[in-house]
């Protein structure tokens, strides 16, 4: 059977694809990279938004247009939030809720007939299928309270990976040629809580630079109560990536209060302030959230002026968007769509300005770059093609260069700032 994969929303989603991916090519079927030659499409939804809800909709109505005779398998957070919407949207022909994704090359495509499998699994390269690098989710569910999130109520409580397993998984996704993986998890910094190891990411990463031969760790979205400063001393190792998404949500506390979040501006500042101090080069992005229910203009203003203070590398701007069982769905002074935009454009206008400025500190230094692959043909004259890839600590960077530099980590000197990316010279 020719399968084709795809997925909207977070790592996690991306990562389940990935694992997903494994498991039709362990099965005996192929994957296509192209929608309209598969027998079957499997959509890994997302429903963090209102918008994102939507998105998947469309997303499964465009696919079934391109490939009416294909089956649509449908599976994640949309399909647990709506899931009678989902069923009769046209070509689904099944549902998989999110407790039984892990089961769902069994549910929908039974084995293949009895072949010779490892040509198959041999083609689960870097970059052939996505990225050059690898996504690992290491836990799934959550047991925070957010009042605006909708995850507890379609992911479920926390629960984690056995450490044993994400070593195995890691050590073979070496072995078949990545230098990169990225932890994923809905709550990452709790990993390990659900048997008793209040440490259990530390003690996870240790075991994974003790004992694989990875080059490059970088871990994914890590809520700030979770870390503490002795946590930054894992960067002592060269090899886990300076780069750290901590969501903020609001810089002002009113609004952190009634968003039920477990921390303050005082302690993220300090937390931050801990971080950078243990980390060089740190790149620190985050979420934030415009127009939740009571955000005055006053409110607004402080958490402007205290995402402006801290420096983000990076922003993920989100209007704030009711979530159907949610507490803040329940909320009075709820703010006017009109009032979202705004506060959304200038919040993104900021993070627009931060982003650029933490990439001019970097021009003319020198970083090891890992090339995810060629994205466009080079201008005449230039002596190459046009490669793109990511620093440690997440500059995306561009290089002409003559040479195969597909999933290569190379030394390249860092020149000029062009289209919102570095420009690139490989040593």
């Amino acid at each position: 059977m020719r399968v084709y994969l795809t997925f909207l929303g977070c790592r996690v989603n991306e990562s389940e694809i990935e694992s997903l991916g494994r498991d039709f090519l362990r099965a005996g079927h192929r994957l296509v990279t192209d929608p309209a030659q598969a027998d079957l499409v499997v959509v890994n939804t997302c429903t963090v938004t209102g918008e994102a809800g939507r998105k998947s909709r469309r997303l499964i109505r465009r696919l079934h247009r391109i490939n009416p005779r294909a089956d649509l398998a449908v599976t994640g957070c949309h399909v647990e939030a709506a899931w009678e919407e989902v069923a009769v949207l046209p070509g689904v022909r099944w549902l998989v809720g999110n407790a039984d994704k892990e089961r769902l090359v069994e549910i929908v495509a039974p084995p293949a007939a009895p072949m010779d499998r490892e040509p198959l699994l041999r083609d689960w390269r870097p970059g052939r299928w996505g990225h050059t690098r690898a996504f690992v989710k290491v836990q799934d569910g959550c047991d925070n309270r957010c009042t605006f999130c909708v995850t507890t109520l379609v992911r479920g409580t926390g629960r984690s990976r056995p450490l044993a397993d994400v070593v195995r998984e890691v050590q073979a996704l070496v072995e078949a040629g990545y230098r990169e993986v990225v932890l994923t998890g809905i709550h990452l910094g709790s990993y390990g809580h659900d048997w008793g190891d209040r440490q259990g990411l530390r003690h996870l990463v240790e075991a994974l630079l003790t004992d694989t031969d990875l080059l490059r760790l970088r871990l994914s979205s890590l809520e700030p109560w979770d870390l503490d400063e002795a946590f930054f001393r894992l960067w002592e190792s060269p090899r886990l990536c300076p780069h750290l998404h901590l969501p903020l949500q609001s810089g002002c506390d009113a609004t952190l209060r009634r968003m039920a979040r477990r921390t303050t501006t005082a302690r993220y500042r300090r937390l931050v302030e801990a971080a950078r101090s243990a980390i060089p080069d740190l790149a620190l992005t985050t979420d934030i959230i415009v127009g939740f229910p009571g955000e005055t203009e006053e409110a607004f203003r402080r958490s402007y002026d205290f995402v402006a203070e801290i420096g983000f590398a990076k922003l993920h701007v989100f209007p704030y968007s009711p979530r159907p069982g949610t507490a803040a769905a329940r909320m009075a002074d709820q703010v006017p769509p009109a009032v979202k935009v705004a506060r959304g454009r200038a919040m993104r206008h900021l993070g627009e300005r931060m982003a650029r400025a933490f990439r001019e500190r970097f021009l003319g230094r020198t970083l090891p770059v890992l090339w995810e692959g060629a994205v466009e043909p080079s201008e005449p004259g230039e002596g190459g093609r046009r490669w793109e890839g990511l620093t440690p600590n997440y500059l995306r960077v561009v290089a002409v260069h003559p040479d195969d530099l597909h999933n290569a980590i190379t030394s390249t000197r860092l020149v000029a700032l062009q289209n919102g990316h570095l420009v690139g010279e490989v040593a």
